[in-house]
């Protein structure tokens, strides 16, 4: 059966079309309500009586690529009821299709909003004024704000976490529900004081995810004793790494003796090295004041405000974080290595010339690689040494200790085994770290009471002391399956939104585009 479409059908719910006019650009639409009585918004008594008749204009949906402007005849009405303070009204045509002194209809006032949500506001007035529904960036963020909602459900269950609004200078607090997957609230700041507050406000919370910070333990534990605490699960697997890391920077002067490269001949340096060793003598020398008055007992507060460094610095020395000499990095030319030494030991002189070869052949380094690879074979047979002793960097010692014997080239594994059986407290730290990873993975929370009392005369005792003072939260992040995963996400997605909108967003405005948009 064919059915037409009516100019009705153009108008919002409870309009009537009258008359249309339609224009190079824009449709304009004489409508005015379908009821004929109005229900006085003061008293609520219903009234049929018209007093007079005004004209209105508001805008809606586009049309075939046309702005829509509503040209909407309003009738005001009398109030019969004798005590009712207002004696005329205006006829009301309901929020959802056109709200009081409202310049939108309810519908177009809806897409407003989720452009606004979505895009923010330049962006969102760019993109309305190409769907022909103009409006300005900061009316796009007035009806953001405006029609912003807190949500109401009852917590139970939420992760917490800290943002940076400025990295380094000011951060705030996101709270999100872990059980819906939405963000909750955002708070100004991340003290201890604001969110014990806003926790206390909320006694229906009994699990609380959080990082391994301790302003949010000391909080939760003050406005929320009786809720259960768990520690970030990444968090614990990051810090368990550079645990381990932290170790072989302690050793890395007992890896140098075993290495065999104590002793630098500045001969064999190239012109980036020796910067960098000279850096290293200068590093050492700072070292070695803070350590003298480390062990005649001065406390770091006094050694920071003697020496002028500062404090992370000083807990950086007296750690044994400092001791790396050269910033050794990965080398496009290690697997081109053995190809080189031949070419070498053919008579191929020209760095230039090798280069071009390796090209050929798929290399995809730049030549300065090859020309500092060269310079150094040249001064390494003018002092009749075949090579160089280099010791890798502690973070590259610490990624092949931890890496598989079958993924290690020749060289590599060689070291390796070297570094094993000279500095074996590495080994006992290598397999605690990798105890407790598996403790993790595997939810073996009855192994942590053990691995604390081995894990705490290793090189890792700093790390089992700092899991220790927060058992229970680690204890919970083994057992338990909530985790703060869903809260580093939001975060993500708060990052965008900020960068979106040039990193200027009010706390007001991320919470409303961030709360508002789930």
């Amino acid at each position: 059966m064919e059915q037409r479409f009516g100019s009705t059908r153009l108008a919002p719910a409870g309009l009537l079309v009258e008359h249309a006019e339609i224009n190079t650009d824009c449709v304009f639409l004489d409508v005015r309500a379908t009821a004929l009585s109005a229900t006085c918004p003061c008293c609520g008594t219903s009234s049929r009586r018209t007093q007079s008749r005004y004209m209105r204009q508001a805008a809606d949906l586009p049309i075939a690529g046309r702005r829509v402007v509503l040209r909407v005849t309003v009738r005001r009405f009398w109030c019969d009821a004798v005590l009712c303070r207002r004696r005329i009204f205006a006829g009301r045509f309901g929020v959802g299709v056109l709200g009081p002194l409202s310049r939108r209809t309810g519908r177009l006032e809806t897409i407003v909003h989720h452009l606004g949500l979505a895009l923010g506001g330049r962006p969102a007035a760019a993109f309305a004024d190409r769907l022909m529904m103009p409006v300005s960036n900061d009316t796009l963020l007035r009806v953001v704000r405006r029609r912003t909602e807190q949500p109401r459900d009852k917590l139970a269950i939420i992760g917490i976490d800290d943002f940076a609004f400025r990295r380094g200078q000011r951060y705030g607090t996101i709270v999100c529900d872990l059980e819906r997957r939405r963000p909750v609230t955002l708070l100004p700041d991340r003290e201890q004081a604001t969110s014990q507050a806003w926790l206390a406000n909320h006694p229906s919370i009994v699990t609380v995810a959080r990082d391994r910070g301790g302003g949010y333990g000391e909080a939760i534990a003050r406005a929320l004793p009786h809720a259960d605490q768990v520690a970030d699960r990444w968090h614990l697997m990051e810090n368990a790494s550079r645990a381990f890391l932290d170790a072989v920077s302690k050793s890395m002067r007992h890896i140098r003796k075993t290495v065999g490269s104590t002793i630098i001949d500045p001969k064999l340096l190239t012109y980036a090295e020796r910067l960098q060793y000279e850096g290293y003598l200068r590093r050492q020398e700072t070292n070695e004041a803070i350590l003298e008055l480390s062990k005649q007992g001065v406390p770091i507060k006094q050694i920071v405000k003697r020496t002028g460094h500062s404090r992370k610095l000083v807990r950086c020395v007296l750690r044994g974080q400092r001791s790396d000499m050269f910033r050794v990095r990965q080398s496009s030319l290690e697997e081109w290595l053995p190809w080189l030494d031949g070419r070498w030991d053919q008579g191929a002189r020209n760095a230039s010339a090798l280069w071009r070869e390796m090209r050929k052949k798929g290399f995809r380094g730049q030549i300065g690689v090859v020309s500092e690879w060269a310079r150094r074979r040249r001064l390494a047979e003018r002092t009749d040494q075949s090579a160089l002793a280099r010791t890798p960097s502690a973070r590259s010692i610490a990624r092949l200790m931890t890496l598989a014997r079958d993924d290690l080239s020749k060289s590599d594994a060689v070291l390796i085994a070297a570094i094993e059986s000279n500095v074996p407290d590495l080994i006992t730290a290598r397999t605690l770290i990798d105890d407790f990873q598996q403790m993790i993975r595997s939810k073996a929370v009855a192994k942590l009471d053990a691995w604390l009392d081995d894990a705490k005369a290793s090189l890792v005792g700093s790390f089992a002391n700092g899991v220790e003072k927060d058992i229970a939260a680690v204890r919970n992040a083994i057992i338990s399956p909530w985790s703060n995963g869903q809260t580093e996400g939001q975060i993500t997605k708060l990052k965008l939104i900020k960068r979106q909108m040039y990193g200027r967003a009010k706390i007001d405005l991320l919470q409303a585009r961030l709360v508002g948009a789930t």
